[in-house]
């Protein structure tokens, strides 16, 4: 897994623990945590796919 994905990942599990915490508070502030962690996810899953793609390319 390339370092990028895997950083993306790890943003994307503390924001969800940070959405659930925020949530279960009762504050919607959490609505901005589970964004960011859409959009971290997606990252995930771009630099996976890219670095599939890569070695597709050159292997």
């Amino acid at each position: 897994m390339p370092r990028l994905a895997l950083y993306a990942l790890v943003v994307c599990l503390l924001a969800v623990a940070a959405a659930v915490v925020s949530f279960v508070k009762g504050d919607f502030l959490g609505i901005v945590w589970v964004l960011l962690a859409g959009l971290s996810s997606n990252m995930c899953w771009y630099y996976v796919k890219r670095e599939k793609v890569r070695k597709s390319v050159t292997g």
